[in-house]
């Protein structure tokens, strides 16, 4: 059964093993896949449940998160002139007085704005619901507590409502709680897990916490963990300016716990050397960039070009929508080109066509979910984007893909699907409940927020 045919397209398959742009069609089967997917015109006489005529828009595949924060979608705005520690005790500091049935709509808000904008799967740093310790600007630490499984799952469950693919990230207890008792907790996440949607719910990850961390026991117990459940790990790591030569020191503790390799993302890379990164490549990890909340938390620009010659794999990620503020991928895309050109003083720093891919295929490499998704590919998710230039009129286009990433933005896009089903016609969500969420998030954060100012 054909669930949707797209035809009078201009292409943007990020597909390595074709050359993009083309103008083409593509048919989605009734289980939200791509059945084919072509240059020129349909064949006469194929028929779908659905016909959508693009009449010559630019369609791609919908954007992929590697590095996101979706309960903070309700704390825009928040601390806009600290960095990385001083935003996070603010933020923090509400959500420590939530509960699980705040932190599920705060969730499902963040992930119907993904949606809304383009954004069709994405990793998922769940909220722990632990405190967090300020120290100064370049030391801090959770506190020593095991995390409320109903709690974590609750995010879980927000996300497959909302209909977003996600890769859902959990953290492990923190400071001193024994071993046995952290893995037994992570071993409830696993199971409260197995029932959920698989379309939408792509797997468990672990958000690794040596940054924050007092011992290298850390390191070792996120070991023990990522191999028990055979867990990919995304540690925000050599992130903030501050205390740099302290940041850098604990890279050895992941080394000698044997976590380096394709299964450990870094989450902002920041502060690195080349020796870390060359150790880092040769090991096989991948890397995650946030170039907006980078730039807006002062943390610095990541060494992207070099980590790119050595052959380490690189996506990209919106992180928090309170740190990133407007979760927009243009936005992303054109911020990450900007400063790596302006801090190389070299256009070729980073090419247009390559941060499109980032943001698209390499963020679902990064994930090991490029089989799924990130391209417009027979057998991945029909998750894509129509994105219309002339509404409004951008003039001429010279370069689908100059188009794409350098003019288009928010407002040019038309359409967002997930497996072919319409999701947001412009900034309308086909989402019925889509009004309530936004209603509970207001009520929920207004009450918390009067909880933590007295």
């Amino acid at each position: 059964m054909t669930r949707l045919l797209v035809r009078n397209a201009v292409l943007l398959t990020c597909d390595p093993q074709r050359p993009d742009p083309f103008r083409g069609w593509f048919t989605v089967d009734d289980a939200g896949r791509l059945a084919a997917v072509e240059p020129g015109d349909p064949p006469a006489g194929t028929t779908a449940d659905e016909v959508l005529d693009a009449g010559g828009a630019l369609v791609g595949p919908g954007f992929v998160s590697a590095h996101s924060h979706l309960f903070t979608s309700g704390f825009r705005g928040i601390a806009m002139d600290s960095s990385l520690y001083g935003w996070l005790e603010v933020m923090l500091a509400h959500t420590a007085v939530a509960d699980a049935e705040d932190v599920y709509w705060m969730t499902r808000h963040g992930a119907q704005d993904f949606l809304r904008n383009g954004v069709t799967t994405a990793y998922d740093f769940t909220d722990t619901g632990l405190t967090f310790e300020k120290e100064s600007a370049g030391v801090s630490r959770y506190g020593a507590t095991l995390p409320e499984t109903a709690y974590q799952h609750a995010q879980l469950r927000a996300k497959v409502d909302a209909g977003l693919r996600h890769v859902h990230s959990v953290m492990l207890a923190q400071g001193d709680v024994p071993q046995a008792d952290a893995l037994a907790q992570l071993d409830d996440v696993v199971a409260a897990a197995a029932d959920a949607d698989p379309d939408l719910h792509l797997g468990l990850a672990l958000s690794g916490t040596v940054q924050w961390a007092d011992s290298r026991d850390a390191a070792a117990l996120e070991v023990t963990a990522m191999r028990r459940h055979g867990l990919l790990n995304q540690p925000h790591f050599l992130e903030t300016p501050h205390e740099v030569e302290l940041q850098r020191s604990k890279f050895d503790w992941y080394a000698d716990a044997g976590a380096l390799g394709p299964d450990l993302v870094f989450g902002h890379f920041i502060q690195t050397t080349d020796e870390i990164l060359t150790r880092a490549a040769a090991a096989g990890c991948g890397m995650s960039w946030q170039p907006m909340s980078n730039g807006r938390l002062a943390s610095g620009v990541a060494a992207v070009p070099r980590m790119r010659e050595l052959g380490m794999r690189v996506g990209m990620g919106l992180d928090d929508q309170s740190c990133t503020d407007v979760s927009d991928p243009f936005s992303n895309m054109r911020t990450g080109l900007a400063l790596l050109r302006a801090t190389h003083h070299d256009p070729a720093a980073l090419p247009v066509r390559d941060v499109l891919e980032l943001h698209t295929r390499g963020s679902a490499e990064v994930l090991g979910i490029d089989d799924r998704v990130g391209s417009l590919r027979v057998g991945r998710y029909a998750d894509f984007l129509v994105v219309d230039p002339r509404e409004p009129d951008t003039g001429p286009v010279w370069d689908p893909i100059g188009t794409y990433v350098l003019a288009c933005s928010l407002r040019n896009l038309a359409q967002v699907r997930v497996g072919g089903r319409l999701v947001a016609a412009g900034s309308r969500l086909t989402d019925p409940a889509a009004g309530e969420v936004s209603g509970q998030l207001h009520e929920r954060v207004a009450r918390l927020r009067r909880a933590v100012s007295g």
